[in-house]
Protein backbone atom coordinates (compact mmCIF):
# COMPACT_ATOMS: atom_id res chain seq x y z
CA UNK A 1 0.00 0.00 0.00
CA UNK A 2 1.32 3.34 -0.70
CA UNK A 3 1.64 6.35 1.48
CA UNK A 4 -0.97 8.29 0.50
CA UNK A 5 -3.75 5.44 -0.24
CA UNK A 6 -2.54 4.44 4.10
CA UNK A 7 -2.98 8.41 4.59
CA UNK A 8 -6.27 8.12 3.22
CA UNK A 9 -7.59 5.28 5.03
CA UNK A 10 -6.09 5.92 8.60
CA UNK A 11 -7.70 9.68 8.37
CA UNK A 12 -11.43 7.82 8.07
CA UNK A 13 -11.14 5.75 10.78
CA UNK A 14 -12.95 7.15 13.68
CA UNK A 15 -11.42 8.69 16.48
CA UNK A 16 -10.69 6.58 19.20
CA UNK A 17 -9.68 9.25 21.78
CA UNK A 18 -11.82 9.89 25.25
CA UNK A 19 -12.90 13.22 23.84
CA UNK A 20 -14.22 11.27 20.02
CA UNK A 21 -12.44 14.12 18.38
CA UNK A 22 -9.55 16.87 18.23
CA UNK A 23 -8.51 19.23 21.05
CA UNK A 24 -9.41 22.67 20.05
CA UNK A 25 -5.87 24.01 20.79
CA UNK A 26 -4.06 21.41 18.60
CA UNK A 27 -6.76 21.17 15.52
CA UNK A 28 -4.99 23.82 13.06
CA UNK A 29 -1.64 22.26 13.55
CA UNK A 30 -3.46 18.92 12.88
CA UNK A 31 -4.98 20.71 9.76
CA UNK A 32 -1.60 22.30 8.90
CA UNK A 33 0.12 18.68 9.39
CA UNK A 34 -2.40 16.62 7.72
CA UNK A 35 -2.67 19.00 4.58
CA UNK A 36 0.84 17.90 3.50
CA UNK A 37 1.32 15.04 1.21
CA UNK A 38 4.44 13.50 3.37
CA UNK A 39 2.76 13.68 6.85
CA UNK A 40 -0.46 12.37 8.76
CA UNK A 41 -1.71 12.88 12.60
CA UNK A 42 -1.84 9.52 14.32
CA UNK A 43 -2.85 11.17 17.77
CA UNK A 44 -2.51 13.88 19.29
CA UNK A 45 -3.09 15.92 22.86
CA UNK A 46 -3.22 19.30 23.09
CA UNK A 47 -1.45 18.96 26.80
CA UNK A 48 -3.87 18.79 30.16
CA UNK A 49 -4.07 18.81 33.59
CA UNK A 50 -5.23 15.98 35.31
CA UNK A 51 -6.08 13.98 38.55
CA UNK A 52 -4.79 10.21 38.27
CA UNK A 53 -5.00 6.88 40.28
CA UNK A 54 -1.93 5.48 40.98
CA UNK A 55 -1.58 2.64 38.48
CA UNK A 56 0.78 3.11 36.11
CA UNK A 57 -1.52 2.55 33.23
CA UNK A 58 -2.97 5.01 30.63
CA UNK A 59 -6.58 4.03 30.59
CA UNK A 60 -9.48 6.12 31.03
CA UNK A 61 -10.38 4.57 34.25
CA UNK A 62 -7.37 5.98 35.99
CA UNK A 63 -8.36 9.65 34.79
CA UNK A 64 -10.50 11.21 38.08
CA UNK A 65 -10.50 14.74 35.99
CA UNK A 66 -9.17 16.35 33.02
CA UNK A 67 -8.89 19.40 31.83
CA UNK A 68 -7.35 20.90 28.44
CA UNK A 69 -7.41 24.24 29.50
CA UNK A 70 -6.14 26.03 32.48
CA UNK A 71 -8.24 25.78 35.54
CA UNK A 72 -9.29 27.61 38.81
CA UNK A 73 -8.14 25.94 42.23
CA UNK A 74 -11.99 25.70 43.39
CA UNK A 75 -12.49 23.74 40.03
CA UNK A 76 -9.48 21.11 41.23
CA UNK A 77 -10.56 21.18 45.03
CA UNK A 78 -14.26 20.47 43.71
CA UNK A 79 -12.87 17.59 41.67
CA UNK A 80 -10.20 15.92 44.16
CA UNK A 81 -13.02 15.88 46.68
CA UNK A 82 -15.51 14.04 44.30
CA UNK A 83 -12.56 11.83 43.71
CA UNK A 84 -12.03 11.09 47.31
CA UNK A 85 -15.27 10.53 48.00
CA UNK A 86 -14.86 6.65 45.64
CA UNK A 87 -11.37 6.33 45.53
CA UNK A 88 -9.15 5.87 48.67
CA UNK A 89 -5.83 5.14 46.85
CA UNK A 90 -2.56 7.61 45.84
CA UNK A 91 -3.97 10.55 43.81
CA UNK A 92 -1.59 12.41 41.78
CA UNK A 93 -1.71 15.91 40.17
CA UNK A 94 -0.35 16.15 36.74
CA UNK A 95 0.51 18.64 34.10
CA UNK A 96 1.19 16.43 30.66
CA UNK A 97 2.48 18.46 27.92
CA UNK A 98 1.49 18.49 24.21
CA UNK A 99 2.29 15.14 22.08
CA UNK A 100 1.38 14.14 18.72
CA UNK A 101 2.45 10.82 16.34
CA UNK A 102 3.13 11.95 12.81
CA UNK A 103 3.35 9.13 10.09
CA UNK A 104 5.68 10.78 7.47
CA UNK A 105 5.97 9.12 4.03
CA UNK A 106 9.78 8.35 3.89
CA UNK A 107 13.15 8.71 6.32
CA UNK A 108 14.03 12.30 4.55
CA UNK A 109 10.52 13.83 5.61
CA UNK A 110 10.96 12.37 9.21
CA UNK A 111 13.91 14.30 9.68
CA UNK A 112 12.77 17.20 7.99
CA UNK A 113 10.01 17.26 10.48
CA UNK A 114 12.19 16.24 13.69
CA UNK A 115 14.19 19.36 12.78
CA UNK A 116 11.51 21.55 12.28
CA UNK A 117 10.18 20.26 15.76
CA UNK A 118 13.55 20.52 17.64
CA UNK A 119 14.07 24.19 16.16
CA UNK A 120 10.33 25.03 17.44
CA UNK A 121 11.12 24.36 20.94
CA UNK A 122 10.03 20.59 21.17
CA UNK A 123 13.14 19.25 22.29
CA UNK A 124 11.83 15.79 23.01
CA UNK A 125 11.05 14.78 19.79
CA UNK A 126 12.66 11.93 17.17
CA UNK A 127 11.39 9.19 15.18
CA UNK A 128 10.60 6.12 16.97
CA UNK A 129 9.97 3.59 14.85
CA UNK A 130 11.35 1.88 11.20
CA UNK A 131 7.80 3.49 10.11
CA UNK A 132 8.63 6.71 9.98
CA UNK A 133 7.28 7.50 12.74
CA UNK A 134 7.72 11.02 14.38
CA UNK A 135 6.86 11.74 18.19
CA UNK A 136 6.68 15.30 19.12
CA UNK A 137 6.38 15.63 22.55
CA UNK A 138 6.75 19.33 24.58
CA UNK A 139 8.93 19.42 27.17
CA UNK A 140 6.84 20.89 30.34
CA UNK A 141 5.89 18.27 32.58
CA UNK A 142 4.52 18.11 36.53
CA UNK A 143 3.88 15.35 38.60
CA UNK A 144 2.67 15.55 42.31
CA UNK A 145 0.61 13.17 45.15
CA UNK A 146 -1.61 15.62 46.62
CA UNK A 147 -4.23 12.68 48.10
CA UNK A 148 -3.92 9.30 49.68
CA UNK A 149 -5.85 7.17 51.77
CA UNK A 150 -9.22 8.98 50.97
CA UNK A 151 -7.53 12.32 52.41
CA UNK A 152 -5.64 15.60 50.94
CA UNK A 153 -2.05 15.38 51.67
CA UNK A 154 -0.86 19.29 51.02
CA UNK A 155 -2.46 22.15 52.37
CA UNK A 156 -3.84 24.49 50.83
CA UNK A 157 -0.84 27.00 50.01
CA UNK A 158 0.83 24.15 48.01
CA UNK A 159 -2.00 22.73 46.39
CA UNK A 160 -2.71 26.38 44.53
CA UNK A 161 1.39 26.52 44.11
CA UNK A 162 0.96 23.47 42.12
CA UNK A 163 -2.12 24.72 40.15
CA UNK A 164 -0.26 28.15 39.54
CA UNK A 165 2.36 25.94 37.91
CA UNK A 166 0.59 23.49 36.05
CA UNK A 167 -1.22 26.10 34.52
CA UNK A 168 1.83 28.25 34.02
CA UNK A 169 3.03 25.04 31.59
CA UNK A 170 0.09 24.26 30.07
CA UNK A 171 -0.12 28.19 28.84
CA UNK A 172 3.82 27.35 27.52
CA UNK A 173 2.65 24.06 25.81
CA UNK A 174 -0.11 25.57 23.93
CA UNK A 175 2.62 28.77 22.93
CA UNK A 176 4.62 25.72 21.27
CA UNK A 177 1.28 24.21 19.82
CA UNK A 178 1.43 27.64 17.57
CA UNK A 179 4.91 28.62 16.96
CA UNK A 180 4.85 24.72 15.30
CA UNK A 181 2.22 25.31 13.26
CA UNK A 182 4.05 29.00 11.94
CA UNK A 183 6.96 26.75 11.65
CA UNK A 184 5.49 24.21 9.75
CA UNK A 185 4.13 27.15 7.21
CA UNK A 186 7.46 28.96 7.34
CA UNK A 187 9.09 26.01 5.78
CA UNK A 188 6.82 25.17 3.07
CA UNK A 189 8.05 24.94 -0.43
Amino acid sequence: MNFTHEKQQFLKKPDKSSIHGIDKDILALVKKINSKSEYYTTSSCSGRIILMKETGKKQEKVFLFKSHSKIKLEQLKNALNSALKSYKGMVYLKLEPCIMHIACKDFASAIKLTNIARNSGWKKSGIISRKNIVEMLSTEYLACPVADKGKIIVDNNYLKILLDESNKKLNQTKQKIKQLEKSISKNEP
